[in-house]
Formats: C-alpha cells, structure tokens, sequence
C-alpha cells in the first residue's frame, strides 16, 4: 500500500511517501521538507511534484498518515485541510498519528525500548507537552497533558521510580532533567524530532489495526487551549 504522510505542526514541516506491506515495516521512499510559514502555498504543489517523481498519481495512494498534534494551531489546521480534501476525494483512509506517540515510538522502532515511556515536546511559554505510554509491544496510552516545567520535571522524577524512560526530541528538555534527576539516576532518551516518515510508519500500524477516521472525523490534537478560547472564557 502506498501512504503519503504530511506533518505541519511545527515550524518546519515534512511529507513523505512510504510503501508498505502487512506484516512488514514501512519503507519510506523519500521524505520531503517543508519550509514553516507558507505551508499552505507548498503542500498540495509539493504533495504532487513527489508522486510525479516517482511515477505515482493520485489514485495510487491507498492511505494517508497526518501528525494531528500537538503543535502550531495554523499550521496544523492546514496538514489536516489538505489531507481531508484528498481523503475524502479519494475516499481513503486516514490515520491520525499524535507527535507524542510519535516521539515514544521512534524509541520502539529502534528496538531500544519496551515499557513505559514519557514523551516530551516542547509547548513554548514554558510549559511541556508530557505523554505517557507504554510499549508492550504495541502502543498504548495512558495520557496527553500540558505541564508547566516544573510540573514536568516533577512528573520525570516519578517516572524513575516506576521505571519509565523519559524521551525527547528536545536538547533542553533532556538536560533539565539529567540535571534534576542526577541522584535519581533518571534515565533520558534525546531522539531526532519525529518526521512524516515515522508519521507514515506509524499510521502503518494504525491502519492495520484498524484505527482510522473518516475525514469529517479528522480533528487537531492540540492539548493546549488557543488564546482565542483562553481569552473568551467568562470570569468567575
């Protein structure tokens, strides 16, 4: 089957095209950066440009594969427009893959991990993006929440006593916690930041297991309140 993935929820984003066979693990013919700030004039041109090149049309995709957060509000309603739009013209699947569960399974693809995960993004403001897994060996959560830092570096110093591996994509957020956990001895996973190519491999096994949405079924993981919704909410 042939998945495109896209992933817009950062300030650089990515598509990628991967071939995938039952029972087997994704392929990724070519992951395709985006530049942030002009998602929207890039995606689709970019979308066709990579199946023109390696000799695919539109009907060829059997699948897609999107990252529906947590992350930049706009950015992550454009990945998601666009993926709708072609889902739903193509009547195909969607698989909606969260970057947490991304960052916890790019551990599990590696073979490094099974267990509990704590998966760590950083949401700005200082606060955290905190997933919490388990990899026995499929994915299960457990949750998604926004901590603020100290919230966080509290929640990794539990993590060491029931076992968990904290993993992050994120250099600062690695050597908070070595430096609070130095007598706890926390163990701190730095991983590269999950791109549509583990978006596609991981919507893979959504799909097999039959975890989709049907594009008016397709919302943004976004955790976090928008200031818009923040800012309108009656006082007490």
């Amino acid at each position: 089957m042939l998945i495109l993935a896209a992933d817009t929820s950062g300030k650089q984003g990515s598509i990628a095209l991967a071939e995938c066979r039952a029972g087997e693990r994704c392929a990724v013919i070519e992951v395709v950066p985006l530049a942030g700030g002009a998602f929207s004039a890039q995606l689709v041109p970019q979308i066709a440009a990579v199946l023109e090149k390696h000799g695919y049309g539109k009907s060829d995709l059997g699948a897609f594969a999107v990252a529906s957060g947590p992350g930049s509000f706009t950015g992550l309603r454009v990945g998601l427009a666009a993926i709708k739009a072609l889902a739903e013209a193509l009547r195909k699947p969607i698989a909606a893959v969260s970057l947490l569960e991304a960052a916890a399974w790019s551990v599990n693809l590696r073979g490094a991990a099974r267990g509990q995960v704590l998966a760590a993004l950083d949401a700005g403001r200082g606060d955290v993006y905190v997933g919490d897994y388990e990899l026995d060996p499929q994915m299960h959560m457990h949750s998604e929440r926004l901590l603020s830092g100290e919230d966080f570096v509290a929640e990794a110093r539990g993590a060491e006593a029931s076992g968990k591996a904290v993993v992050t994509p994120d250099a600062v957020l690695a050597e908070t916690v070595r430096a609070a956990g130095i007598a706890a001895g926390i163990h701190v996973e730095l991983i590269e930041y999950p791109n549509s190519g583990v978006i596609a491999r991981l919507g893979w096994e959504h799909l097999q297991r039959g975890q989709t949405v049907r594009p008016e079924e397709l919302e943004a993981n976004y955790i976090r309140h928008s200031d818009a919704e923040i800012f309108s909410q009656p006082k007490s």
